[in-house]
């Protein structure tokens, strides 16, 4: 399943970002695992947060459980900058998500710059 959910992610790179984004038109990081992983998501929550339980609570809506150990297509919660919380799909050697500084989605190689709060998998 972690293999699907890595083609459908990249299917995405170069999407737009758009907050609260769940289309073509658009994806936010959440957007963007619900897609990879075809799960409704909630919305309405802020793009700037402190308190990961905000990211954790759509991935258990979408029946995600804490990993100990990554595997390709897991979920990771990264602390992105000060009060930036973000989600990434983890393929194995890279990371795809959508990035909102750069305005798009993008897969970027190797383990993430940011420090990994936690992974999330099925």
């Amino acid at each position: 399943m972690g293999v699907r959910a890595v083609a459908r992610a990249r299917t995405l790179v170069g999407t737009p970002f758009r907050l609260h984004g769940r289309d073509a038109a658009g994806v936010d990081c959440v957007g963007l695992v619900a897609l990879a992983w075809q799960r409704e998501t909630p919305t309405g929550y802020a793009l700037r947060t402190c308190n990961p339980t905000l990211l954790e609570a759509p991935l258990r809506a979408m029946r995600f459980r804490r990993r100990r150990k990554v595997k390709p297509g897991d979920i990771l919660i990264l602390n992105a900058g000060p009060a930036q919380l973000h989600l990434g799909i983890w393929t194995g050697d890279s990371l795809v998500h959508a990035d909102a500084g750069l305005r798009r989605v993008v897969e970027t190689p190797g383990w993430p710059r940011w420090p990994v709060l936690s992974m999330w998998g099925r």
